[in-house]
């Protein structure tokens, strides 16, 4: 099998991801996890030609919004791009990472109150809601609050 540079690959995934976003399948997806901005703004030329061919748009996020549906040395310390649709979905995506911070300035974000940041987080990325469930229960290396 012929070998395939990282670059490339990502690119793939985002020409990927954006036509799931401009055919409706998906309501927002994100780019894998870079360990720098550098590493990701790489990608934002590319980004923007693909956005432009699907009708999507892009977001960069250098806080990702870490919750319990992954791991959290998969997003922890990482950079992204988000891809997204509709404006209504970039908002979604906003107003569920400042729900988190004010539950978790309340002391607030524990059991069910965290539990539906990630299911939130889950069906914003159009999951099913079974494979939401599956995933939080997998997790074995939640976020420490």
């Amino acid at each position: 099998m012929k070998p395939i540079d990282h670059y490339s690959y990502q690119c793939g995934v985002i020409d990927c991801f954006n036509e799931m976003l401009r055919a409706g399948l998906k309501r927002i997806a994100l780019s894998h996890p870079a360990s720098s901005a550098g590493e990701r703004d790489v990608l934002i030329p590319f980004s923007r030609e693909i956005c432009q061919k699907y009708g999507t748009h892009f977001y960069v996020e250098d806080q990702p919004l870490l919750t319990d549906l992954f791991p959290i040395s998969l997003n922890l310390g990482k950079f992204h791009l988000i891809y997204w649709k509709e404006e209504a979905d970039l908002a979604e995506y906003l107003k569920i990472k400042a729900d988190k911070e004010r539950l978790i300035l309340q002391k607030a974000y524990t059991g069910e109150s965290r539990r539906q940041i990630a299911r939130r987080f889950g069906l914003l990325l159009s999951y099913p809601a079974t494979g939401i469930d599956r995933l939080i229960l997998e997790n074995l290396e939640p976020e420490q609050i």
